[in-house]
Order: structure tokens, then sequence, then C-alpha cells
């Protein structure tokens, strides 16, 4: 094995190497603890997924330029470091990110044995992600790790055991929560907490819920400016996690921070109505175009039916959260139409007024933000007090455009509009926020708990139906 620093590379020669200890071990007993505002440094594990990646897309002031990655050795280290070495070579600001790299099957092992920094990146394969978690935290290790942290009903246990590690060990473990970033979904949020303009929260019914979010989501897709190769394991629900437990994980911890921000809360106010699941049918043509490889790999053959891949990346849920009606839903799609991308839609239901976010066809795939079905008040007078609840919110030239005879359209200033990969970086700002301060706000622990409580347990209930 080979030892060796990978920086601005050409993407040629960029080829991981192995770690074997000497000088490393310098570095190997950084303290964990950042109240002191210590540098912090990454380590990266498994990075198979390119949401990784994307943590790196932006310097931070406190954290260093050497990230040590382990591995094992394959395409999903090849490809993360090629992103990264896109972002170091990039003409507009470029990123000074130096990777240094342990290849080998015992990568794990060999990270905790180093431990050459203080905060874990996780996000990659999620069948072993609650282990990595449990078993960082153990080593005294911060972790930050991608949605989904958990995939099964099976994990929960582990997981509210690695959030009490983490309080003993004065760590701090965090998910990756980029959509609250969103603006829009910011916007939705503090209008949804004006009395005026919204009233309160509705509580809805199975049929009727009072909050509705939905996410279309497409496995063709382009990332920081080229075509996205997905592993072959991403289209293993056993590997990946159901569309139930992953994508689902954003929209279901969007409805607790919007509907009862900063509210401490747990699964006994959870009560899961009702949840289903279906597959998305891939070709073996649709499936060599996103990973490259010809035929399936032996342990996705348990998934084929008539020659097509049956993957079970979609789902929905109805349950009730402290009494009001909630329903989730997330489907996969193989491309996404001209023009257009990933998709969010969301409403809240409101005793003044409905605010739902759009982003179909009509707001040209650009989220929009509209304030529909207004309620006991001329249109007028209710604009009015619109405009006055924009004017007190921490944006300015937010403007009101009328969209219909009952709604309002809010138009957004394309400087606070953030593109999704921006928004790792907005979310790794706030846990080095966190880090520096030595502790999480008092229910952001609870909300974990209390989100992955709900996925799991639809997806138990569906695949029990």
């Amino acid at each position: 094995m080979k030892k060796g620093l990978l920086s601005i590379l050409p993407l040629v020669l960029l080829i991981a190497s192995c770690g074997s200890g000497g000088s490393d071990k310098q570095q190997a007993k950084s303290d964990t603890s950042m109240k002191n505002s210590q540098q912090v440094k990454l380590i990266t594990v498994d990075p198979g997924h390119f949401h990784a990646a994307l943590v790196q897309k932006s310097m931070y002031e406190q954290v260093s330029p050497d990230v040590h990655v382990y591995a094992p050795d394959g395409p999903d280290i090849v490809q993360h470091l090629n992103r990264i070495n896109g972002y170091n070579t990039r003409q507009s600001d470029p990123t000074s990110w130096n990777e240094i790299v342990y290849k080998g099957d015992d990568f794990f092992e060999k990270m905790l044995q180093e431990k050459s920094g203080n905060v874990v990146v996780l996000s990659g394969n999620n069948r072993k992600k609650a282990e990595y978690i449990t078993r960082s935290i153990g080593a005294g290790l911060n972790v930050l790790a991608d949605k989904p942290m958990i995939i099964s009903a099976d994990d929960f246990k582990e997981l509210e055991d690695a959030f009490t590690l983490a309080r003993e060990k004065n760590v701090l473990l965090y998910d990756i929560m980029t959509e609250r970033f969103e603006v829009t979904t910011t916007l939705q949020k503090l209008l949804s907490m004006n009395t005026e303009v919204f009233g309160t929260l509705v509580k809805g019914s199975k049929d009727d819920p009072a909050v509705t979010k939905v996410s279309v989501h497409h496995f063709a897709k382009v990332v920081s400016g080229s075509p996205l190769i997905r592993p072959a394991w991403f289209f293993d629900v056993e590997q990946q996690g159901e569309g139930l437990v992953d994508i689902t994980t954003h929209l279901v911890d969007m409805v607790q921070w919007e509907c009862f921000p900063e509210q401490v809360l747990s699964p006994s106010v959870i009560n899961i109505v009702d949840a289903r699941r279906w597959p998305t049918f891939i070709s073996g043509e649709e499936f060599k175009g996103v990973t490259g490889i010809d035929g399936y790999p032996d342990y996705l053959k348990k998934d084929l039916k008539d020659g097509k891949l049956n993957v079970y990346s979609n789902g929905e849920m109805i349950y009730q959260i402290k009494g009001v009606f909630v329903k989730v839903s997330v489907e996969w799609k193989y491309q996404a139409p001209r023009g257009g991308g990933d998709t969010h839609y969301s409403v809240m239901r409101g005793t003044q007024c409905d605010i739902a976010i759009k982003q179909g066809p009509e707001e040209k795939y650009l989220p929009t933000l509209y304030l529909e079905s207004i309620k006991g008040i001329k249109a007028e007078d209710f604009r009015v007090k619109l405009v006055k609840a924009l004017a007190s919110l921490p944006y300015d030239s937010l403007t009101v455009e009328k969209a219909g005879a009952n709604s309002f359209k809010i138009n957004v200033p394309v400087k606070y509009r953030v593109s999704h990969e921006d928004h790792f970086a907005q979310v790794t700002s706030k846990y080095l926020e966190y880090l520096k301060e030595g502790k999480l706000p008092e229910w952001e622990v609870p909300g974990m708990i209390t989100k992955y409580y709900t996925t799991t347990s639809a997806l138990r209930m569906a695949k029990d139906q």
C-alpha cells in the first residue's frame, strides 16, 4: 500500500492512497470539543453519495483544509475525489481542500484507530449508517450525517441510544436538513406564525389533511455541472432505503420545523394513520444510463420483474402529530421533463388562508410561494395585511402579486435564491456554530428522534399491509 496526499491534481492523477500510520499519529488525538474555537478537522467515511462532496463545495474559516478520507477501494471513492478536485480547480472561487486518503476493507477500523479529525461526515450506503454513527460517537467523535440516519425500525433503538451516548461523550450528532434553508420554505414558516395573515393551523382530517408535502425526485440528474453517476447499490432499498424513510426525512422534518417551531417533541405525539409504498420500474438501459454498468449486480436480481428493476422508492404516509393530520408523499421518476428538475409541493391550511409552495411548469420549476383560499376578508384588505407582514420579516424587496380572485403570489428577489447544492454550506455553517457553542438547541435532538420514529414506523406499516 502507498500513502500520499491528494490536493489539486488533474483528474487522471486522482488516485486514492492507503495510510499506514506514521506521522498521521501526530494528528490522531484531536480534541473533539469546539467550545474554545479549536479548528474543526473533517473525517469523511465511505462517501458513496454525492452529498458528501457537497459539504465541501465551500470552504469554512473554522475548518482545516486537510480532510482525512477512509473508504473501500472502488468507483465511489474515485467519484468523490473527482468532485472535490472539481471544486478545487473551478475558475470561480476555487476551494483548497487537501484530501488525505486511506483505502482498504478495514477503512472504518482504521478511522477509529487514527482519529485524525474531530467531525465524521457520513453520506453513503445507509445499511451500516446506524453502526457507523454509534461507533464514531463511542470513539468521542462528532458526527454530521446525511439523511437518513436510519432506514429501518429495527435500528430506531440504536439511534436513540446514540443520542444518549453523544450527550455522555459531549459530542454532537446532527443530520443534514438542507430544505430548512430554501427561502420559500422559510417564508412559509414565518408567515404561518403570523396570526393576522394565517390565523392558526387547522387540525384537518385523514381525507383533508392540514399539511401536505409532496416531493418528486429523479434518478438521472446533473450535479455540480456534470451528469450524476449513481452507484448501483443506490437502487437497492436494503442499502439506500425505501422512499418512505429516505426523502420523507426532509418532509417530516419540515412539518415539525414549520408547524411546531422550537417545540420539544416526542414519539408519543405521533399516530401513523396510513402508509403505502410502490415501485419505480427501471429498465436495463436506464440503469446503465445513470450507473454506467451493463446488467444488474446479483444483489439487485431479487428486485427484477419482467426484465425491469422494481425500486420501492415511492411512498405516502398519513399521520397525526399533536392531533394535526399530515400527508407526506415522495415519488421517484427516471428523468425530469425538459427544463425541470426535482420538485416540491407544500401546503399549510390555516383559519385565515392556505400557504402553498408550488414548483411546476407554471412556476418554471422555481419554488414559488402563494397565499390562497383567503377566508372572511376582502382580497384587498388581506393584501394590506400581507404587505405589512412581509415588511416585518428579515427580507427586503419582497413583493405581492395578485394570482387569482382569492390568492396572491410572493415575488422573491434573486439574491435570496440559493441552490440546493449551496444549502449544504448553510447547514454545515449552522452545525459549526453548534460545535462552537458545544450544544444543539434543546428541541433538535427530540425532534430528530421523533422524525425517525415517524418515517420508520410508516415504512413498517406500509410493508405489513
